[in-house]
């Protein structure tokens, strides 16, 4: 999916790691020479709650700062935002949207009365990923190699090289913890399903 600028809206529930996701997405993305926002809506969030983070990402500079309402990708880490708020407000019509669900793409086009529509939908289990990789139900690093999987525009080993080195920053003297996400989105990479 090769556009000017390529805008991407995640929908989370706090302590999912929207937020942390968006920003390690951009980090690598920034690594290829691409220019790159990353950046959260913030609101009174706390576990549990609604919450919303963006990329930007261009070939050259990016002029616009403002929140992304018409996004060309959604990426959706909790089905039950589906009921909770709008999560597909603005998308674009040939959009993309990707959702952390065990459901096939058919089954989530068919709940999201999207039947008529041009929007690809993907899916990957990306929280059953989550709990063999690691143990918890944190969603956001295998949806990253989804992601970069059905975009298309990233070298996958450039792009995991890149979080791994940011993983590594922050998670410092915690490796298996490193290498438990580089797994995970390793697999997510493999097991996203398409259409």
């Amino acid at each position: 999916m090769e556009k000017e600028v390529l805008e991407i809206r995640w929908h989370g529930r706090g302590g999912q790691g929207a937020k942390t996701a968006a920003l390690l997405f951009g980090e690598a993305a920034l690594e290829t020479g691409k220019y790159i926002q990353a950046f959260p809506e913030y609101g009174p969030e706390r576990m549990g709650a609604p919450v919303t983070a963006y990329n930007r990402i261009s070939s050259s500079e990016i002029r616009i700062h403002s929140g992304i309402k018409n996004p060309d990708i959604l990426v959706i880490l909790d089905t039950t935002l589906f009921y909770a708020c709008n999560v597909l407000d603005g998308l674009k019509e040939d959009g993309i949207i990707l959702v952390n669900t065990r459901e096939s793409p058919e089954k989530i086009r068919e709940k999201l009365n999207l039947k008529e529509s041009k929007i690809k939908i993907y899916t990957v289990d990306a929280s059953k990923i989550a709990m063999e990789c690691f143990g918890r139900d944190i969603p956001n690093t295998p949806m990253l190699g989804a992601l970069v999987k059905i975009l298309g525009i990233f070298d996958f080993q450039n792009f995991l090289t890149s979080v791994e080195k940011r993983l590594e920053e922050k998670f410092r003297g915690k490796e298996t913890f490193i290498d438990k996400n580089l797994e995970a989105i390793k697999r997510a990479y493999e097991e996203v399903k398409s259409e």
